[in-house]
C-alpha cells in the first residue's frame, strides 16, 4: 500500500507540470530560465516537458492502480529521477549556478529516489493468487509454510 500511495502522490505531481508545460511552455522561462528562440525550441518544450513527463504520471498512475504496474512505476521513478538528479548536479558544477528551482528540482529529486527505493525493497504481496496455488506469498518461490 505505500508504493501505490506515493506512485499516486507521484502522479500528481508529474501530470499537472507536464499539462502546464504543454499548454504554457513558456511558463519555464520564468520558473526556471528556460527559453525559446524558435517554434522548434516551443515544440521540444512541450515533448520533454509536457509530454514525456505526462508519460511519467501516467505510468505513475497506472502503478498506483494496477498491481502488475507498480514495481515498473517505481524502478521508472527510481532511474529518471536518479538521471535527473545527478544531471543536475553536474550542470550546478559545471555551470557554476544553483537556483531556487535547481534546489527545488533536487530536493524532489531526492525525495523520489529515496521512496521509490525503500517500496522497490518491500515484498510485493499477492495473497490470493499465490494462496491458490501453495507458494509464499512474498516470494512466489516455494511452497507457504504453516
Amino acid at each position: 500500500m505505500p508504493a501505490q500511495i506515493f506512485l499516486g502522490l507521484s502522479a500528481v505531481v508529474w501530470l499537472p507540470y507536464a499539462l502546464l508545460c504543454l499548454l504554457n511552455p513558456d511558463f519555464l522561462a520564468g520558473a526556471a530560465g528556460v527559453s525559446t528562440t524558435s517554434p522548434t525550441g516551443l515544440s521540444e518544450i512541450r515533448a520533454m516537458y509536457g509530454g514525456l513527463q505526462a508519460g511519467i504520471g501516467i505510468l505513475a498512475l497506472l502503478g498506483a492502480a494496477r498491481p502488475g504496474f507498480t514495481r515498473p512505476a517505481l524502478l521508472m521513478l527510481l532511474c529518471l529521477a536518479t538521471g535527473l538528479g545527478l544531471a543536475r548536479v553536474a550542470g550546478v558544477i559545471v555551470d557554476s549556478s544553483l537556483s531556487g528551482y535547481t534546489v527545488g528540482a533536487l530536493i524532489f529529486e531526492g525525495i523520489t529516489v529515496f521512496f521509490a527505493a525503500s517500496c522497490l525493497r518491500r515484498p510485493v504481496r499477492r495473497p490470493h493468487a499465490n494462496a491458490a496455488v501453495g507458494l509464499d506469498e512474498t516470494t512466489r518461490t516455494g511452497p507457504v509454510r504453516r
